[in-house]
């Protein structure tokens, strides 16, 4: 009876061994995939192989349930065994906290479409959170928990044994005394890994938390962003635009939320000199203007949601231009022409939309937002709005329209993305 029990326990411990090692291993992927997919170098990179590396990202994330639900299996033992073992049982409590959390904001995610703008970007936002918090916790559990630091041996700094007094002899069996100054440990190797480890976590992952938290809730307008943004704007175009009343007094009170700037090339810088507006193709009349030219156009002002097909938005903003029908009107559309191509000025960035589409009383071609100047990194100094669609569509650094015959796949279309980007429920 004793080695069945025996067999039992050590059978019991695989499993839970088996069961963490699964559970790093998931863990480590999602981070990889998930860095890989925010980063901006990784973006451009990556091209086709980001859509690719985001079905994985999705794929091991619904998998990573699997484990949680064997252990809940396993969950009644395993609670028993740590009764007298507070600290693991929080962190037991703090792992599947983290795990269900990316899991459920994960799932909100990844079904976008299905649950609206508004859930993806409170979804996005527990998601980025439990990460800041999530990863350090982990690679700090590991670390600490490493075989190197579990071995007794190599734990702890050891008193000197100061030898008996000369001409003196212990009893055999007698206790030695120690009195007050006798020397004890002050501190154990594990104890100092564990506080160094700590301590490197919150110097480099710290600074790097309170900025993302500081935009992401400290500011419910954006506005500091968005003035960042502008101080660091690399654009050296004159005059600046002289923004209408309504512009001006940011009719929709100033934008919600912040923006998530996101390239797949360097950011573009322009002046008067290199930047242009043409439109041509299928068209009567051609144009090219300069920038001041274009700023002599006649603009009106709108307020629209802003929608990122990775999950947030920026809600309320006052955008001034020119709307995009007006523009084609003016060009005059020949009968053949199918679809409107936008070009981006960083050489690269392409897109479509069709031409009841773009006969949509809202796409803009806009060159102020809440009453300034749009910055480079937000796509300055013009840039398209499709509200209706996720920012895709919204083409950066616009410089050109090109009425086409048939279609032309766009960039992130090529590389995987929907043609159909509207926002909203399914």
């Amino acid at each position: 009876m004793k080695g069945m029990l025996e067999r039992l326990r050590k059978d019991y411990g695989r499993k839970l061994v088996a069961l963490h090692a699964w559970n790093g291993w998931i863990v480590v992927i999602l981070a990889l995939t998930g860095l890989l997919l925010v980063g901006g170098f990784w973006r451009g990179l990556l091209g086709e192989g980001r859509v690719w590396l985001k079905w994985l990202h999705i794929a091991v994330g619904i998998a990573s349930i699997l484990p949680v639900v064997y252990y809940l299996v396993l969950a009644g033992k395993h609670w028993k065994q740590l009764r007298q073992k507070p600290w693991q049982r929080f962190n037991v409590i703090v792992v599947l906290g983290l795990l269900l959390g990316w899991f459920g904001s994960g799932v909100l995610l990844w079904q976008f479409k299905a649950v609206g703008p508004r859930v993806s970007n409170a979804a996005l936002t527990v998601h980025d959170l439990l990460t800041w918090i999530g990863l350090p916790y982990i690679i700090y559990h590991s670390l600490t928990r490493t075989k190197w630091l579990k071995e007794p041996a190599r734990r702890s700094i050891k008193p000197e044994v100061r030898p008996a007094a000369a001409g003196k002899e212990e009893k055999p069996g007698a206790k030695q005394h120690q009195g007050p100054s006798s020397p004890q440990p002050v501190y154990t190797r594990r104890a100092f890994i564990r506080g160094a480890i700590g301590v490197g976590l919150a110097v480099t992952v710290g600074p790097t938390f309170l900025k993302w938290l500081g935009s992401s809730l400290g500011s419910i307008g954006g506005t500091n962003t968005v003035d960042r943004l502008l101080e660091e704007n690399a654009n050296r175009l004159v005059p600046n635009p002289v923004p209408q009343p309504a512009s001006a007094q940011v009719v929709g009170g100033g934008a919600q939320g912040h923006f998530r700037v996101y390239t797949v090339t360097d950011i573009p810088s322009f002046s008067n000199e290199n930047w242009s507006f043409t439109i041509d193709g299928l068209v009567n009349n051609k144009f090219k203007w300069g920038w001041e030219d274009f700023l002599k156009q006649e603009r009106t002002v709108q307020v629209s949601d802003f929608h990122c097909v990775t999950g947030w938005s920026v809600y309320k903003n006052t955008w001034e231009g020119i709307p995009l029908r007006v523009l084609l009107k003016k060009a005059g559309v020949k009968p053949g022409a199918q679809t409107v191509k936008f070009y981006s000025g960083d050489g690269v960035y392409t897109d479509t939309l069709t031409l009841e589409q773009a006969d949509m009383e809202d796409v803009m071609v806009a060159v102020m937002h809440d009453g300034k100047p749009i910055p480079s990194d937000l796509g300055g100094p013009v840039r398209l709005i499709v509200p209706k669609m996720y920012a895709y569509k919204s083409v950066k650094w616009l410089t050109r329209i090109e009425l086409i015959e048939g279609e032309h796949v766009g960039y992130w279309e090529q590389r995987g993305y929907s043609n159909d980007a509207w926002v909203g429920l399914s």
